[in-house]
């Protein structure tokens, strides 16, 4: 690296010290060994997970935000070059998983089942977006400068003439493929319910478009209309306002009272009704149902009607490496008009403003916000 584009000696991060709490702080520039990387951030994306945990942190330990990232690999070792297939000015959007590479799920390529990753359940996992500072060299989120790449980070490099802020919404369009298209098998001639409009309902709209899916039902409530316009023109065919009309009603009378094949809850843990909804709407025998694994506990769940009418369940988990090569050459394609979805924009000192804005108490009519450190 020339001295002109020499990186500084300390990176600015917005640090989540405690529930709704954001501080600026600087940690150190750390080294970068023979297997490791630097990345400088462009853009790190704002979703529904992060509202939650910003409000409800899991533990009290300070934590970089920011797991949907894109930007810049401005110094590698060789040694990371060679494995990844990467040199220093080359964009690339990095995954939140950072996989241990040993185990089954790895070997699968189903990282996002790695127990390296699972912050949950094992206290040394590490995630973009969720490992605590205590764990050097602590750029671990992209609500930051600069992020830290070692030797098993994953990474994609992002196609030529696809902007920073519109890869930035890769991980909803991954999530989209993986969860319609790989989990619930949406195809051609399916007939599909997605319930809540947000990027990652829009972002299956997508999907199960260019999947080939005969009717696609999207449902929200009157603060979403501007969501719901813009889920007609990504290829929705029906939407439905569910607090000013009855949605099972209106579903049956779109489908001939036949039902859908698949009901995908996308309502960022909207509760028990969206899943009565889904289970309802589905057809009478063999549909599939997509539910979050947020939601809290259901002791009066209808299992007999799950049984009865053969419902298979999945739940929304992550992404694998397929569903993001697939998310970014959608994007690259520009086959539909993604940039509807890119809608707001903040700087790293705007980082509480802006998860506010994605949680509806903020600013207003958002979508998809665009973190830029170094705007």
């Amino acid at each position: 690296m020339s001295e002109q584009t020499k990186a500084p000696e300390h990176v600015r991060a917005a640090v989540r010290t405690r529930a709704n709490t954001t501080e600026i702080q600087s940690f150190p520039m750390p080294e970068v060994p023979e297997d490791g990387a630097l990345m400088k951030v462009e853009v790190a994306g704002i979703c529904g997970t992060d509202v939650k945990l910003y409000s409800n942190p899991p533990s009290d330990d300070p934590v970089i935000m920011g797991h949907e990232n894109i930007g810049i690999i401005t110094k590698a070792g060789k040694q990371f070059m060679d494995r990844k297939g990467v040199k220093e000015g080359d964009r690339v959007f990095v995954e939140h998983y950072v996989p241990c590479f040993k185990c089954e799920w790895c070997h699968k390529g189903e990282y996002r089942l790695c127990s390296g990753t699972d912050w949950r359940k094992n206290p040394d996992a590490v995630r973009y977006g969720y490992t605590p500072l205590k764990r050097e060299p602590f750029l671990w989120g992209g609500f930051a400068e600069y992020m830290y790449l070692p030797w098993n980070a994953v990474l994609h490099k992002v196609p030529d003439g696809v902007s920073a802020e519109l890869a930035g919404i890769v991980t909803p369009m991954a999530n989209g493929i993986q969860w319609a298209l790989f989990d619930c098998q949406v195809g051609y001639n399916s007939r599909v319910l997605i319930q809540g409009p947000g990027q990652q309902g829009l972002a299956q709209t997508v999907a199960c478009k260019q999947a080939g899916a005969s009717l696609i039902i999207i449902t929200g409530t009157s603060r979403d209309k501007a969501r719901l316009e813009v889920a007609k023109k990504l290829g929705a065919d029906y939407t439905i306002v569910v607090d000013e009309e009855d949605p099972l009603e209106r579903i049956m009378e779109i489908t001939n009272r036949e039902g859908v094949d698949v009901s995908l809850d996308c309502t960022a843990g909207a509760g028990t009704i969206p899943v009565l909804l889904g289970i309802e709407a589905l057809k009478r025998k063999g549909g599939t149902l997509l539910i979050q694994g947020e939601m809290a506990d259901f002791p009066n769940f209808p299992l007999g009607k799950v049984a009865n009418k053969y419902i298979t369940i999945k739940s929304a988990r992550g992404h694998n490496y397929e569903s993001c090569e697939l998310a970014l050459q959608q994007l690259a394609s520009k086959r539909f008009p993604l940039d509807l979805l890119t809608t707001h924009r903040f700087g790293l000192k705007d980082t509480e403003w802006a998860i506010k804005s994605v949680g509806g108490k903020g600013e207003k009519d958002v979508i998809h916000v665009s973190l830029m450190p170094w705007m």
